[in-house]
């Protein structure tokens, strides 16, 4: 009887042991919400032609998989998810191939193509950001039956929220509509998406999150489509969509303080790339690259998703030497650059 009681005891324990995946990080999960910065896949599963789950997509990536990551290797959660000592890659939500024992360390929601305004999500038909919250309240139901009710709510509470969005809603949104017809000036749009931004944040505080980073926004004046829509005037970035991203993120910084003192127990911090990705642009030697004004995939002006696929013939054989992978998104290098940046100088706390 007694063997019998002992055997059951290990037994349970071993199963115990599969059930709650130990990392020795101190962050146990890595839980991502955005747009095609950080979508690792999802789209792939969605009905949208904004897909890059083909090659050459993901050309650098483990085994050279295309993944629906929109770069030629690992996007910055992934590298963020290593640094602070969990899996190499952050899992898709939508990916059949990954079940609730992988999207305990960590998982994504991202749509690329998204934005904080419910508009943006519909130019061209991706999730918008209420899905992802939808589909997060899922996955809190599937990790607590997976883990048990205290142990998933740890992992929820002491889990990290990296949220990037935002530059779709100018680019793919308000810039698109002619100015005469734009609801919003410039100024009241960028009020109307930071109070967006802390709606989502005060949605999923109280869903149990608490330790979250909100990502500003990048000098995207200085992407290779817009330098391209300049190309009469020597294809230089455009300063007036700059000035709006370095505008929103003072905004947007300000709302994370008022935030943090507001929600009891939050630790909120806003990660601000525009700086450390100027740098890049304007020095790209400093880092080891030759090329920012173009880039890799085709002809570096214009291409991206489907336009930037294995029949391309003039895609580079090198993308470390480029800042950006397509017209649109930073290559790999990039990518691990800007994480190291992050996890050294926003997310220290957290590790």
């Amino acid at each position: 009887m007694l063997r019998n009681r002992v055997l059951a005891f290990l037994l349970l324990g071993s199963q115990l042991l599969v059930q709650i995946p130990e990392t020795g990080a101190k962050v146990p999960a890595l839980i991502v919400f955005g747009d095609s910065t950080v979508d690792s896949g999802n789209n792939n599963r969605i009905s949208t032609v904004l897909k890059s789950n083909f090659p050459p997509y993901g050309r650098d990536y483990f085994g050279g998989k295309s993944t629906g990551r929109f770069s030629n290797g690992r996007i910055a959660p992934d590298f963020i998810s290593e640094g602070l000592g969990l899996k190499n890659t952050v899992p898709a939500y939508l990916d059949p191939a990954y079940t609730i024992t992988d999207f305990a360390t960590g998982v994504c929601f991202a749509s690329a193509g998204t934005g904080l305004d419910n508009a943006t999500s519909a130019v061209l038909s991706v999730m918008p950001l209420w899905k992802e919250v939808e589909y997060y309240k899922e996955y809190q139901t599937r990790l607590r039956s997976y883990l048990g009710e205290q142990k998933a709510n740890e992992v929820i509470s002491e889990a990290l929220y990296l949220i990037s969005i935002g530059t779709n809603d100018f680019l793919e949104n308000y810039y698109l509509v002619p100015r005469k017809l734009r609801r919003y000036s410039v100024s009241e749009y960028q009020d109307f998406l930071v109070g967006l931004a802390g709606d989502f944040v005060t949605d999923i505080y109280r869903l149990g999150a608490r330790k979250m980073s909100l990502s500003g926004l990048s000098p995207f004046g200085c992407l290779p489509l817009e330098r391209t829509t300049q190309i009469f005037y020597g294809s230089k970035c455009i300063e007036e969509y700059n000035t709006v991203a370095r505008d929103f993120n003072i905004k947007m910084n300000e709302k994370v303080s008022k935030l943090n003192s507001e929600l009891t127990g939050i630790q909120l911090v806003f990660s601000n790339p525009y700086d450390l990705v100027s740098q890049i642009i304007h020095q790209p030697e400093a880092f080891g690259f030759h090329n920012v004004r173009s880039a890799c995939c085709g002809t570096g002006y214009y291409e991206m998703s489907y336009l930037c696929d294995k029949m391309n013939p003039f895609t580079c054989s090198d993308a470390s030497k480029y800042v950006f992978w397509d017209s649109f998104h930073p290559t790999e290098k990039t990518n691990s650059i800007v994480a190291t940046h992050v996890l050294k100088n926003d997310l220290s706390r957290f590790q």
